[in-house]
């Protein structure tokens, strides 16, 4: 039998479960053309067995290694006997949890070594950190082209990390706008929610209940709305959709504000585009954001977003068009934004309007799916990218 021709793209990732990051890989994958490239999944520690039948395309290979604590170099050599036995035109890491895979790939001869940059450390959320900046550094010369995904993750590797900004292509995410859109008039109701009556205004986020996503801010603030204008317990109800280490600090915090009982933590749910449809309002309080699909996700279903002014975020959106930035770590500015929407539905509704015309214009999947297609392309044929960068030159 013949061999494939298509040339095979290995994806590294930490782990390959619920997270924004995977669900761009789900997406870039399924949307790819078929006929032009083959995938894998490699993930450093485990696969979600459940998440990785997100992907549609049936000929993808998926590799769990169970990585353990600190640094993958005892797997170097299962990973050199990986690429030696798949032989991928390019191996493409994300995050700095992945990039010493960048090693074993030039030490088999992979010719397209690419890097993703998508988001903040929790340990460094400025990217001041000389550590994490030196070790970027030190892989370097194993990487034989980045991708950040916002202007400022490409001005931190360029400015602070030292590398040559051609070397540099910023890429935006896209969100899949027939899967999140905007609802008809009234809220949808959701499966097990005690908050469908249609006098209620629903605010909410979804993501993993993590350090670096913050939603014990939105909790306080919640408190603070509720505390300082008691009408609003009447109506206003918070929504907070996801799992993880968090999630006792946010009930504490709830329970201690008398509002527990208005209040929905559903855990993890894979009905994302339809729970967006049941809120009228999105907040996202992370510490640090590289690109977020959950902002683009709500803004493409409809809703206003108040989010912190980090990373990426005031790249996705336009303040007092769509939504609002407030400071992170700010429960009474957060609160104020929150009751400020709350008390005007019809602004809520038209800068949920023009966040939607946002992200058709420029957030759009397709879009996204074109730029890696010829990100891909150029390094099978050794070429840099023509995506323009913006960032000053650095010196790697």
């Amino acid at each position: 039998m013949a061999a494939d021709p298509r040339p095979l793209v290995l994806h590294v990732v930490h782990r390959f479960a619920v997270g924004g990051l995977e669900n761009g890989l789900v997406n870039l994958i399924n949307r790819l053309p078929e006929g032009a490239w083959r995938h894998g999944v490699v993930a450093l520690t485990e696969i979600d067995p459940t998440f990785a039948q997100r992907v549609r395309r049936p000929d993808v290979e998926f590799v769990g290694l169970a990585k353990g604590p600190g640094h993958a170099f005892k797997l170097y050599p299962r990973l050199a006997s990986l690429f030696r036995a798949k032989r991928p035109a390019i191996v493409h890491t994300r995050n700095l949890a992945a990039l010493e895979v960048a090693v074993p790939a030039w030490v088999t001869g992979v010719p397209g070594r690419i890097h993703g940059e998508h988001g903040r450390n929790v340990e460094d959320l400025d990217g001041s950190s000389r550590r994490y900046q030196l070790v970027r550094r030190a892989y370097s010369p194993f990487v034989t082209q980045y991708v950040a995904l916002s202007r400022d993750l490409e001005s931190y590797l360029t400015r602070r990390v030292g590398i040559r900004a051609e070397r540099v292509a910023q890429i935006y995410n896209g969100v899949d706008t027939d899967r999140f859109k905007a609802r008809a008039e009234k809220r949808i109701p959701l499966e097990g929610s005690p908050f469908n009556d249609p006098a209620l205004w629903i605010v909410g986020t979804v993501g993993r209940l993590e350090a670096v996503k913050d939603q014990t801010n939105l909790a306080r603030a919640f408190v603070h709305a509720v505390r300082h204008f008691p009408a609003a317990r009447q109506r206003l109800r918070l929504v907070i959709v996801g799992d993880g280490a968090l999630r006792p600090d946010v009930e504490r915090i709830l329970d201690e504000g008398k509002v527990r009982d208005l209040a929905w933590l559903p855990g993890e749910r894979a009905d994302v585009p339809e729970l967006m449809r049941g809120m009228d309002c999105f907040v996202l309080p992370s510490l640090a954001e590289g690109i977020s699909n959950t902002i683009l996700e709500a803004m493409a279903s409809g809703l206003p977003v108040i989010a912190t002014r980090v990373g990426g975020n005031a790249e996705l959106m336009e303040p007092d068009l769509t939504g609002r930035l407030v400071p992170a770590l700010d429960s009474a500015v957060l609160a104020r934004e929150v009751l400020g929407y709350f008390a005007e539905p019809a602004l809520a509704r038209r800068h949920g309007r023009a966040g939607r015309n946002l992200v058709e214009r420029k957030f759009s999947l397709d879009r996204m799916v074109e730029q890696y297609h010829e990100l891909y392309a150029r390094a099978v044929a050794g070429e840099r990218p023509r995506l323009a960068p913006r960032a000053a030159a650095g010196k790697g």
